[in-house]
This record gives structure tokens, sequence and C-alpha cells, in this order.
């Protein structure tokens, strides 16, 4: 295959390749070959052949490499910000979030394979299994392939091959066409380390490449839309592979009538605009129960007014960055305007912001309801529609009135009453008075209900899925004929019926009676 890395300027692009631009800018920044289904396969054959060496080492030879690659995403994490911020546009603040995620990952599941990966003793009361030792043990599947959207191309897509590595996998990362700069950079960081080759390896392309990658993989962990995502878990199926999948989210934050007001409003802002709302986990609609309505509206206008936004010039420069993905700059504009045309209106923002770039002012509507689209699909921008509800049963309703089941927001001071509001969302994660910080979380599974996916990140879970199963089942001491063996005996049968009926029977007193 190919080398896939970023072209120097000297280069001339042709259909072979990939221009990469910066979204606060417009101009381009690089260039990436555009690996085809030969090229995908080739990287697959060779994390294959990589895989069983990676597996036989001891989950603390791993850690240890995971240690040198942690000191090394630290120590060029000025080099890692600065080209997430190019590659995306977001932020500084949001980017130095990533890199804190995955060094945070590093340690974690460095730390916990070796427990959550151990071998479970099995224990059984039936008479029959007298003798056996029983355990089962977890297998690496083989390779992973991580498909990672663009919106954050270190956390959502090198992150997810963290896990897959640590389990013992090898992984072939397809990182978006359109961010993918730091997943090279990933590449780099490993080799650098020293890792052993072709343990992690890096395909870039479109959707084709994405394609051969879902065929030639043994595992897919699929970060995107769930269109894409249904068409991922069919091939999936017609392979019989396992995968996982995070998908589309509509998440809501319901604001309690004993809520501190200004948490709310703050959790909200945090909530709604990190990252530009252009996150799974953004909070994309807020119900607010009628008693403080008003003063929550209020006071959220007031600080949405003051949130900055533009091009990213260091820390502090600004709180929204760009639109990364050129069509959603589309989709935001059309469910405002849609808001708009059925009576919402607009307290902050409502525009595209003129110049250079890809910009959508933070925008905060009110008087919405589920007629339009910003109450019912992904907007995936720097919006907020507000609406009104006479209690929290009309919330809990709203809430749960949605396709989508990600993740869900409550704020209130009673927490035992918001606890179980909680447990009623139809939703995989919900947070109390607090917003997208359950993320940070790995030992808290993460996933999402209904078309938000299938799986979760994070938690036991989040590294056994990348494992497959296997049962063993020893006789120390065997006798030279089992009771149930063929020829069959008779008395050996009606012996056995008398220890069911003594073991399971109703004949049987009940224990303490």
């Amino acid at each position: 295959m190919a080398e896939i890395r970023t072209l120097t300027a000297d280069v001339t692009p042709d259909d072979t390749h990939i221009a990469v631009d910066n979204p606060a800018t417009g101009a381009v920044v690089g260039h990436v070959s555009e690996a085809t289904a030969q090229d995908v396969a080739q990287a697959i054959a060779r994390a294959r052949h990589a895989q069983a060496g990676w597996a036989a080492l001891d989950t603390r030879s791993r850690a240890e490499h995971f240690t040198s690659a942690r000191r090394w995403l630290l120590s060029h994490r000025q080099e890692i910000t600065d080209l997430i911020v190019e590659e995306n546009g977001k932020a500084q603040e949001d980017a130095i979030v990533e890199i804190v995620y995955c060094a945070s990952a590093f340690a974690h599941w460095a730390k916990q394979a070796r427990r959550l990966l151990a071998d479970t003793k099995i224990r059984s009361l039936s008479p029959f299994l007298l003798g056996r030792s029983m355990y089962t043990r977890r297998v690496p599947v083989g390779v992973v392939g991580v498909i990672g959207p663009w919106n954050n191309p270190l956390l959502n897509s090198f992150g997810d091959a963290i896990p897959a590595l640590a389990a013992g996998n090898t992984v072939v990362l397809k990182p978006s066409e359109h961010t993918p700069l730091t997943a090279l950079l990933m590449e780099r960081m490993v080799r650098e380390c020293g890792w052993p080759e072709n343990v992690f390896q890096v395909v870039t392309g479109a959707g084709a490449t994405g394609q051969a990658l879902v065929d030639t993989a043994d595992f897919v962990m699929f970060t995107g839309s769930t269109k894409t995502g249904r068409l991922v878990a069919a091939r999936a199926g017609d392979r019989l592979i396992p995968c996982s999948l995070e998908l589309g989210g509509k998440d809501a934050l319901v604001v309690l009538a004993d809520a501190s007001l200004e948490r709310a409003v703050n959790v909200t802002i945090q909530g709604a605009l990190s990252n530009g709302g252009q996150m799974c986990t953004s909070v994309e609609r807020v119900y607010v129960e009628e008693p403080v309505y008003d003063a929550y509206v209020d006071l959220l206008r007031e600080r949405f007014r003051q949130v900055t936004s533009g091009k990213p010039a260091g820390l502090g420069s600004v709180d929204v960055g760009a639109m990364t993905f050129p069509p959603q700059l589309a989709t935001v504009e059309d469910h405002v305007n849609d808001a708009m045309q059925k009576g919402a209106r607009v307290l902050a923002g409502g525009h595209t912001a003129p110049g250079p770039g890809r910009f959508f002012e933070p925008t905060l509507l009110v008087d919405v309801d589920h007629s339009m689209k910003c109450m019912r699909e992904e907007t995936f921008g720097p919006t907020l529609p507000v609406m009104k509800v006479a209690d929290a049963e009309e919330a809990v309703r709203l809430v749960n009135d949605s396709p989508y089941g990600l993740q869900a927001t409550l704020i209130g001071s009673n927490t035992k009453r918001a606890r179980r509001l909680a447990e009623r969302l139809e939703v995989g994660c919900v947070t109390v008075n607090d917003a997208q910080t359950n993320y940070m979380a790995l030992g808290l599974p993460m996933g999402g209900w209904k078309n938000s996916g299938l799986g979760v990140r994070h938690g036991a879970e989040g590294i056994r899925k990348y494992t497959k199963l296997q049962a063993v089942s020893t006789y120390r001491f065997p006798l030279r004929r089992d009771l149930h063996m063929i020829p069959y005996d008779p008395s050996a049968f009606r012996l056995i019926l008398r220890l069911v009926d003594l073991m399971y029977g109703t004949r049987r007193r009940p224990r303490g009676k």
C-alpha cells in the first residue's frame, strides 16, 4: 500500500488525494491519500499478522506501551492542539479536552484491562457436574476497524482504539476524510514510541474506504450518523461480525422548578455550545417548568449574548469555533428557518456569520414546539431551542417523544426526585445537575438507546466488547464411565431421576421451613 501521509506543498494533488481545509478560514492545510479497497485489505493483512504477537504480550507489557504513548501525547500537546484546531476549526479549549481524555484513557485502560479481562471461575450446583472445573476466558477478536467522526478527531477516533488495543487487538483506523491529520499524528506517535509494527495503522479516505474496512475487519467500531450506522450494522450482520455503533442524538435538558437558575444556565450553555454544539451528547433541546421559565430564559439570553464565536487564536480567544462539516451549516440554517416560519422567536444569533470560514452565530430560540425540526431532528450546531412545560410529567413525556435516546440532563435541587425522573427517561445516559462530564468517567458505560446506537463505550463492556468469550470445562479426575453414558442403563437413569427429584422436585421442603 502506498504510504498514507500528508503531502508536502510541492505535491500536486489528483483524484487519488483528498484536500483537508481549515473550517475557520477555508484554506487548504493538507492532502491525504484516498485508500483503495486493496490498500485497506493489505493494511488488515499486516494488522492480522501483527496481532498474534501483540496479544501474546501480557497486560502489563501493553500498559508499558500505553505509558510511553501517554507521555508522548502530553509532551506534544501543543502540536496536537494546534493540529486539531487547524483541521477541525474548534476552540483550543475544546481541543485540549480531547487530549485530556486520551491521556486519561491510556491510564485507565492500562490499569483496568487486567482485572476486566481476567478469567472468571464458574460454579454449578448441578450434581452432574461434580468434579468439573469451569471458567471463562476472554480472547481478542483480532483486527478492530475503527471508523471515526469529524467532530472529535482525537477523542472519538483514536480514543476508541485505546481499549481495543488494551484487549490485545490490533487496530486499523479510518478517520473522517474531513479531519484525518490528527489520526496520522497518532500513527507517528506509536512509531516514535517504539510500538510493535502494524499494531496501529491509519487508512485515509471517504465512504468507499470505510466500506472496505467494514468488509475486512473482525470488529467494527463506528461513530457517525444513524443513516450510515444502519448500513454498517447491516454489512456486519451479513458477515456475522460484531459491531458497536454510537450514532445520532437529540439530547434534552430539563430545568425543574427547584433548580438553581445560575447552575442551570451554566450547565445549559456548556452542554449546548461546547465544541460548537457538534457532539452527539450536545444539549439540543430544553424543557423548563413553567414557574421558573421566564427567569431562566432572561438569564440564558443574557449569557448567550456574551458567548464569543470566530476563528480560534489561542486560549480565551473564542468560545465557539467553526462548523467543521460543510453540509452541517445548511442543516443548522434549515432548522432555524423552519422554527421561525412556524412561530419561534430568536433571542440571540440566528444567522450565518459573514466573512471567511464556516460560522453560525450561537442561537437561542423560544416559543418552540415539537412540530419544528429543531425539536425533532439532530441539528449538530450552536443552536438551542427552549420550550415551556407545565410540569415535570410533561417534560418526561416530551423527552421520550424522540427517535433518539443517547443522553439527557436534569437540573434540580431535590436530587432524589431528579433521580426518580431520570430513571423514566428513555436514554442510555442521564446526568443530574451536570452535562457531558460523564464522558470522562471511563468506568461508567456510555451508549445510546433507540436510534442512537448499539453497544457502549467505557465501563467493563467498553473493553470486553473487543473480545470473544470462551468457556472451558475440565474433568480433572474422570471416572471410567458416567451414569448417563451410552449404552444406557435403566437403573442408572432411575438413580438420575431420584437425584433430580431430590434436588428440584416438589416434595423438597423449602429452606427455612
